[in-house]
């Protein structure tokens, strides 16, 4: 049987780290010796551009080797994986198509379980130790869909005055998908752009912390400049500066991520 883990990052709030904690937890994992699916569910394609240039993305957009296509035609998602540089790493890119990803839904049948069905012969090859799937600022029934194709959620959430805006509506979106999907968890949630000289942090976590039968990782990750760079170079922050401080801590997050899906 299958030991493969499904993990996507979730926030109805735009600007809370999704892309970059799933593109960096999931290198981080690879650097482990995990093999390791990303899935790229967002039209802002972030997470393909964090491992591609644009040239090369857009081609993945026109040539039809991207996750909408695959969703719009309920393909099986193996013929749609593309290998990164990365031993281990391989990626299902996006497409700005995926704007689209609501209507098209809309038409089919089952349409919350559409990805679900799609990476059946993938989980079931257990190639992969872990997918990670990457999901829109939004709650849709796309969303939904990511969340009922996954065994557990993780919810970066940046530590702003902005930050905690919507958690609530967050919440009350994942207890309506545990209908639907009652095997589904709340891994945890992962504190983003945390500035500790700033008066809300410390309330963002406090916060955060008070908050009853939900896990608040014990990793945050601080505001680096390494983080931006990396991303114009196309690259996992590990990667692009293996000794930054964001490097350490997307490992120490990702190791906290993978002990955890075990318990």
């Amino acid at each position: 049987m299958s030991q493969t883990k499904v993990i996507c990052f979730a926030n109805n709030k735009g600007g809370s780290g999704k892309s970059t904690t799933c593109c960096n937890v999931g290198y981080s994992m690879a650097t482990e010796g995990k093999r390791v699916l990303l899935i790229d569910g967002d039209m802002q394609m972030n997470l393909t551009l964090s491992f591609f240039d644009d040239e090369t993305s857009l081609t993945f957009a026109k040539e039809g080797q991207n996750l909408y296509t695959a969703i719009r035609k309920q393909k099986d998602l193996t013929a749609f994986v593309q290998h990164t540089e990365y031993e281990g790493l391989d990626i299902i890119p996006s497409s700005t198509l995926m704007s689209g990803i609501e209507y098209d839904l809309f038409t089919m049948w089952q349409r919350e379980q559409v990805l679900r069905n799609g990476l059946k012969a993938i989980r079931e090859s257990g190639v992969y130790d872990y997918i990670l799937i990457d999901s829109p600022p939004t709650l849709g029934c796309w969303v939904m869909n990511i969340m009922c194709a996954s065994d557990y959620l993780v919810i970066p959430v940046e530590a702003s005055p902005w930050g905690l805006f919507g958690i609530a509506n967050m919440f009350e979106f994942y207890e309506q998908v545990q209908r639907i999907a009652p095997d589904l968890k709340l891994l945890g949630i992962a504190v983003t752009k945390a500035n500790e000289r700033k008066n809300y942090f410390k309330q963002t976590m406090e916060t955060l912390g008070s908050l009853e039968n939900v896990r608040l990782f014990d990793t945050y990750i601080r505001t680096d400049s390494t983080i931006e760079w990396s991303q114009d170079n196309s690259k996992p922050v590990m990667a692009y500066k293996k000794s930054s401080r964001a490097a350490q801590e997307y490992l120490a997050l990702a190791k906290e991520v993978m002990e955890y899906a075990h318990r």
